[in-house]
């Protein structure tokens, strides 16, 4: 039974959860972040960090949205302070270097290719895209990547990864749809473009969000590097990434890469 894509947009992103926060739990999350920012302590760590964003320059996304201006600022910030960008591949396995990020981009929104690859192009930034391939197919009202646009961040050089059918909250559906969200997903971005995915990062990425049952499906279908959304709270035997926010002011990038986020689970519903 092939999950099915023919949900109105209002409806899919409901379902989806897709990634609009209330405004309660954004002003939440705002003041967590900058209170962290000037009490917390650094995490001691080895290896790079990844970071995960969503949209740049969409604000309907909400929390999960960048300004344009803000991301570029992200990007010269970090090069300012003696990191290099390396591709996520080489952190996930690899582990890297302490100065090293990668860059990666969960949903597949339009914006990645409007407005965040040119960007990256211009500081020849490596960056990974994991698509929702669901969104893909019905584009969301303009709101995420269409198939040729996923082909064309592939032939930037940009790596196209997985990220289920439906975007749902694997923790509340059994093995059998797990299975299902992921190779579905995994058999469309090849059919439409060619490109056989490797990588898969979460919904919602948090400890609560992937249970073993999921794992073990995503494993079955030979996905070796899962990412997470989280740093020290995430599931186990998942690839740690770092959640960038709207909030995410000069002072609070900072502490991000410091890794004052690094023990915060991040996504909280309210």
């Amino acid at each position: 039974m092939q999950i099915r894509f023919g949900l109105r947009i209002r409806e899919r992103l409901a379902a989806a959860g897709a990634g609009v926060r209330s405004r309660a739990g954004a002003a939440r999350l705002g003041f967590d972040r900058h209170a962290l920012a000037m009490f917390g302590t650094d995490a001691e760590r080895s290896g790079g960090r990844v970071l995960c964003y969503h949209s740049v320059g969409q604000p309907s996304w909400g929390v999960n949205d960048i300004a344009p201006q803000r991301f570029r600022m992200h990007i010269e910030a970090a090069l300012d302070a003696g990191y290099r960008f390396v591709p996520a591949d080489h952190l996930a396995r690899t582990g890297g270097g302490d100065r090293d990020l990668s860059i990666t981009f969960d949903d597949g929104l339009r914006s990645v290719l409007t407005t965040a690859a040119p960007v990256l192009a211009e500081y020849d930034i490596p960056f990974s895209v994991f698509v929702v391939s669901g969104w893909a197919e019905d584009g969301l009202g303009g709101s995420a990547l269409g198939w040729d646009e996923v082909t064309a961040l592939a032939g930037l050089g940009a790596e196209i990864g997985n990220h289920s059918a439906t975007h749902p909250d694997f923790s509340r559906i059994d093995r059998d749809r797990a299975v299902r969200e992921i190779a579905e997903a995994r058999e469309l971005i090849e059919k439409r473009t060619g490109i056989s995915t490797t990588a898969f990062a979460i919904p919602f990425g948090q400890s609560g969000n992937w249970p073993r049952h999921a794992h073990e499906a995503a494993r079955g279908l030979g996905y070796d590097v899962i990412y997470a959304q989280a740093e020290q709270t995430r599931a186990v035997d998942t690839v740690a990434r770092t959640f960038v926010t709207r909030a995410d002011s000069p002072r609070v990038f900072d502490a991000l890469l410091r890794g004052r986020y690094d023990r915060w689970e991040e996504w909280v519903w309210s």
